[in-house]
């Protein structure tokens, strides 16, 4: 027989292995269920075709002058390039934006009025985005089935928000910085001389943009690359 102090040291060892042994398994519990935890999809910055394909997107909140003018040299040149529109610029600009599917370009969502998706909340984000698809869906006809963040800004509730409305969200890896008004020259070496197979080449629709783009598209297509839309990307 065990006498009460002996008593007392196993049942304190037991309880000291109990403890323990509720230690790991909290812990592996923890580190398991964060590990669970579902994160937003990644942002697109390029594909990979095999095929030297480039996708060219033009964001637009502004330039609807220049609008005509980028379209005439793609439809010459026989390219669709991917048309990013945000929702106020759609509803401020309904015949313009409609030209856009009418020419057979493809059309995604810029979000509604290019507020900083980082400094918005998730339901913010998705309000924002929400709302820009109506806009855009009501101007061209065309219900945006991507997503590019204002400024290209990608905080997790941006994703999130895109994500849980199905967008997958598209940012570039070449960037022509076209807004900055550089000269043509300029845009087309910028692009040029980094340029390779499955890039998405961002753009927007300015005056040196619009001169650019004959030279551009000749330039790659010469040096075997396909241009295509972001999706096809």
């Amino acid at each position: 027989m065990l006498c009460f102090r002996e008593k007392k040291t196993v049942f304190s060892l037991l309880l000291l292995i109990c403890t323990f042994a509720l230690i790991i398994a909290f812990r592996w519990e923890a580190a398991n269920s964060s590990t669970a935890v579902p994160t937003a999809a990644e942002p697109y910055y390029h594909g990979e075709t095999g095929k030297k394909a480039v996708a060219f997107a033009m964001n637009v909140d502004w330039g609807e002058d220049y609008i005509p003018q980028v379209l005439s040299v793609l439809e010459k040149q026989e390219v669709k390039i991917t048309f990013f529109l945000t929702g106020r610029w759609s509803e401020k600009f309904p015949d313009v934006a409609h030209s856009l599917a009418d020419a057979g370009m493809e059309i995604g969502n810029h979000g509604l009025k290019h507020n900083s998706p980082n400094s918005m909340s998730y339901d913010e984000n998705k309000a924002d985005i929400a709302s820009a698809e109506e806009k855009i869906e009501a101007a061209t006809g065309i219900r945006p089935t991507l997503f590019a963040p204002a400024s290209g800004e990608r905080d997790d509730q941006v994703l999130e928000a895109a994500e849980d409305l199905g967008y997958p969200v598209i940012l570039w890896s070449v960037d022509t910085v076209d807004w900055q008004k550089p000269t043509a020259e300029v845009i087309v070496q910028r692009v040029t001389s980094k340029v390779s197979d499955g890039d998405i080449v961002l753009m927007h629709p300015t005056e040196n943009t619009v001169k650019a783009l004959p030279t551009l598209i000749r330039t790659l297509k010469k040096e075997g690359f396909h241009i295509v839309t972001v999706s096809e990307l």
